[in-house]
């Protein structure tokens, strides 16, 4: 894909990201929200990464570095785009971050019933820790 662009995001993106993640992304999280990608953007302004073609908003993975861990959430791809090497771009784009930031391993959260997503992580290089669970508790009013 020659004309693919891809950046980090800007403020002014926000209502068009959240706008795709309805149409790409599978499930949703506590933080799809205005305030919550704000405050992604204030804590850690490159890590959410945009794919553009054209203009249009086409992938998106969130690459947040916390200064100890390498952590990827929200990789979508507009679904008239996929296995066209998008994914693939933003994940490069945000190991390049990684490395540049000092990160040593990247980790993805990948939801368990989402089979398409897990042939495109393994296909990236990515393997399933299967000695490790995700545990979450919600904080203050919201719920998981």
């Amino acid at each position: 894909m020659t004309d693919l662009r891809i950046r980090a995001a800007a403020p002014d993106d926000l209502d068009t990201v959240l706008a795709f993640w309805k149409v790409a992304a599978e499930g949703t999280s506590i933080s799809d929200d205005r305030e919550g990608v704000e405050r992604l953007l204030a804590r850690d302004p490159g890590a959410l990464v945009l794919a553009e073609t054209d203009g249009e908003l086409v992938g998106t993975v969130i690459a947040g570095f916390d200064g100890w861990r390498c952590h990827l959430y929200r990789l979508a791809v507009h679904p008239d785009r996929r296995r066209l090497g998008i994914g693939s771009a933003l994940l490069a784009a945000a190991e390049e971050r990684f490395v540049r930031l000092g990160g040593r391993r990247g980790d993805a959260m990948v939801l368990q019933r989402n089979e398409t997503a897990h042939h495109a992580w393994r296909a990236a290089g990515y393997a399933p820790e299967e000695k490790w669970r995700r545990w979450v508790k919600p904080l203050g009013n919201e719920t998981a």
